[in-house]
């Protein structure tokens, strides 16, 4: 017989009694197991009557011959007294894999095995006094009970384990088809009724509007993010995307930003849920655009927040060629003077004012605001008085100052 671990045992009670009366102990301990295993479960029944009851081939309880036999093996165990008892596999790890497939915890399950174990020291406790076994040994008995006890509870342990893992497994695989088609820009058939019901299959309720985000791992390794539940992750891609719902919901904004503490990336505009993927293409183009440092890098923006960024830099190439046609009067002026000359048109089609104005937002003198503004008209003419021409030449502008390749007098890039 051996002790618990981290005990030193000089001499084993259990060892000094009398193999006659081991086996006597042994013998009766056997010929009782069974109407102990019935015993046991009947009581685990009583005190768990939601339990589910699972029957083997045979029809009989897989509960009541996993019991029965874990009895047996430990009373063979104290009859030989080799090594530590063997704890039956299978069993014992099927209980821990239905608990972890039922969603319970592993704590009902080892208040069960406790259960389990104080009636088995009784009835082992009733036959040591009917064959004379002295205290010290039956409280020896006690001792390797609940070792044995430990190995079972390690095996129903590896069965919650391995359970719940292939759920997590499972649930991500759904979780994943569900947002592939969530984010499809094409939808074949009905989507309305396919995305029914593969939200039902994860327990998602469908939200009338959702919020798409595109992230930025802060590692290659790094940890997926503690986003609230709800949200769906999908962490297999190189920039992973997570769908929101209910982005303006109390509450939302504020958990999803503490935790994405520490990553980067955007969330597109909030859409009703049909229309997700147009979140998505704001959320993959305000993505670019941080990676070429045209938007604030280091956390994950909102892309309604940088609209103005978004539509101008967006469409580059229909944006560059407007400006070539808008800016070609400047074309035979000097860099530094063609600057200076479209920052002070900027700010006077932003400003509408006069010279005092326009001085104002650019901190020059009021003079050097007038000398350019003569320049100006000058290079474009009576087309600086056309509506559409100035909407034009103040888009491409804008677009310009985004980029940096003009100043912005309010500190803006």
């Amino acid at each position: 017989m051996t002790g618990r671990p981290g005990t030193v045992t000089v001499r084993s009670a259990w060892h000094d009694v009398p193999r006659l009366q081991v086996r006597q102990f042994a013998t009766i301990a056997m010929a009782e197991a069974p109407a102990l295993a019935d015993e046991i479960l009947r009581e685990i029944r009583r005190e768990y009557p939601h339990l589910p009851v699972v029957l083997d081939d045979s029809g009989e309880p897989m509960a009541l011959i996993g019991i029965r036999r874990a009895i047996e093996v430990f009373v063979q165990h104290l009859e030989t007294a080799q090594g530590r008892p063997r704890v039956p596999p299978g069993v014992f790890q099927e209980f821990g894999r239905g608990e972890g497939l039922h969603g319970r915890s592993l704590d009902s399950l080892q208040a069960i095995y406790r259960l389990g174990v104080r009636l088995a020291w009784r009835r082992f406790a009733e036959i040591g006094q009917r064959v004379e076994i002295p205290p010290p040994a039956m409280y020896e008995l006690v001792d390797a009970g609940y070792e044995y006890l430990d190995g079972l509870v390690d095996q129903s342990v590896r069965g919650y384990a391995e359970a719940a893992a292939r759920q997590a497994g499972e649930r991500l695989r759904l979780q994943r088809r569900l947002m592939e088609l969530l984010l499809a820009e094409h939808h074949r058939g009905d989507p309305a009724d396919a995305l029914t019901e593969r939200a039902a299959r994860i327990g998602w309720p469908l939200p009338e509007k959702v919020a798409v985000g595109v992230l930025l791992r802060p590692a290659r390794e790094a940890m997926a993010p503690a986003v609230s539940q709800g949200v769906l992750l999908d962490m297999e891609y190189e920039q992973p995307r997570m769908v929101v719902p209910e982005p303006a919901a109390a509450g939302r904004p504020e958990l999803l930003h503490r935790a994405l503490t520490g990553w980067s990336g955007a969330i597109g505009p909030p859409v009703p849920l049909a229309e997700a993927a147009k979140s998505l293409r704001w959320a993959e183009a305000a993505v670019r655009l941080m990676e070429r440092r045209l938007l604030p890098g280091g956390e994950v923006l909102h892309c309604t927040e940088h609209t103005e960024a978004l539509v101008l830099l967006q469409p580059e190439e229909l944006i560059d060629d407007l400006a070539l046609r808008c800016l070609a009067p400047l074309a035979h002026c000097g860099p530094t003077h063609g600057r200076r000359l479209a920052e002070t048109l900027l700010a006077w089609l932003e400003t509408r004012g006069g010279a005092p104005e326009v001085a104002t937002r650019l901190g020059v003198h009021p003079q050097t605001v007038r000398y350019r503004l003569r320049q100006i008209r000058e290079l474009w003419g009576d087309e600086i008085d056309d509506p559409d021409r100035r909407f034009e030449l103040e888009l491409v502008l804008r677009a310009q100052r985004l980029r940096g390749e003009l100043g912005d007098p309010r500190g803006r890039r």
